[in-house]
């Protein structure tokens, strides 16, 4: 259980948030008249008023709102809470989205301290049930009734389509794919075959969004640029081969050429990443092969379910 000790809002992006006692929160899209509201993941942003505490106790003397947190509550460790955790303030309920952020710039606070607390101690959640939340309010998580349906996301990697030269048709077969079979796809990515990059999206959906599912597409051959297989190695936290070998084995049986593919699949954390061929027929054939089994894959990763042996 906590408490609201301060709430925060902006009326424009790239002002600093200012001390409210109250805010009207409103479903999918976060409180009424801040600037970062929006139908998006990050629509409130939360902060532990114990670290800001802690960090004010190094001489940093912020106030609410100077890290861009809407809600400062006293008594939660954010940065422990999973992805998918409900939190109840009277009427309103929330669901964490994401933990931690990028920082692109530093901030002025950096800048004085050499550090700041937002990007690895804020969190972020979407509104799903609406109302007021007042300073002083309790906060407590609530427990789920029913499993939180599987999220994934989908990165196109070509230089072409990230150009603009070429229509990525693969990524949007793949989404479709998913959203038939029951996912939620959080996001769509085309990106140029540059591994730095990849990695990069990679660990932020893996580490700050936790998606159970991430599907690549394209840069799995022999060609000078294609790194996909390279890139998503060396954010692997595990090896996850057999869906890989699957695929291949499968592959070869519609023609010999899929020995050249070199895809991988991992485990990066509860994420599972398994790389796809590029042509929008092949990912298809590749689907076929793991679709039905994966969410067995998901739950253990999630801690859902526990693992079983054949008998």
């Amino acid at each position: 259980m906590g408490k609201v000790t301060a709430i925060c809002t902006s009326p424009a992006r790239g002002t600093q948030k200012t001390f409210q006692t109250s805010g009207e929160f409103v479903v999918d899209w976060g409180i009424q008249g801040d600037a970062h509201a929006g139908h998006w993941h990050r629509q409130v942003s939360l902060l532990s008023a114990d670290k800001v505490r802690q960090f004010n106790e190094k001489g940093a003397g912020v106030e609410p709102g100077a890290f861009g947190e809407n809600l400062v509550v006293e008594g939660f460790d954010f940065r422990a809470l999973p992805v998918g955790a409900l939190l109840r303030c009277g009427p309103v309920l929330l669901e964490i989205t994401q933990i931690g952020k990028e920082c692109h710039s530093h901030c002025e606070i950096f800048k004085k301290m050499g550090d700041c607390i937002m990007p690895r101690e804020g969190v972020f959640a979407r509104v799903l049930e609406p109302g007021p939340i007042r300073v002083g309010d309790e906060m407590t998580l609530q427990p789920r009734t029913s499993p939180r349906t599987w999220q994934a996301a989908v990165i196109t990697l070509s230089d072409k389509g990230a150009a603009g030269e070429r229509e990525d048709k693969s990524g949007p077969a793949i989404a479709r794919r998913l959203e038939e079979a029951g996912y939620e796809v959080t996001e769509r990515l085309l990106l140029a075959d540059d591994p730095e990059l990849l990695k990069r999206h990679l660990v932020r959906l893996a580490d700050q969004r936790q998606l159970d599912l991430i599907l690549t597409t394209g840069g799995t051959g022999f060609g000078p640029r294609d790194t996909t297989p390279e890139a998503t190695l060396s954010v692997a936290h595990r090896n996850a081969p057999g869906i890989a070998e699957a695929i291949r084995a499968t592959s070869m049986a519609i023609t010999p050429r899929a020995m050249l593919s070199r895809g991988v699949s991992v485990i990066r954390g509860k994420t599972l990443i398994v790389n796809l061929p590029g042509s929008p027929k092949a990912c298809m054939e590749s689907m076929d092969v793991f679709l039905d089994t994966i969410p067995h894959a998901l739950e253990l990763l999630r801690g859902t379910v526990s693992d079983c042996a054949r008998t």
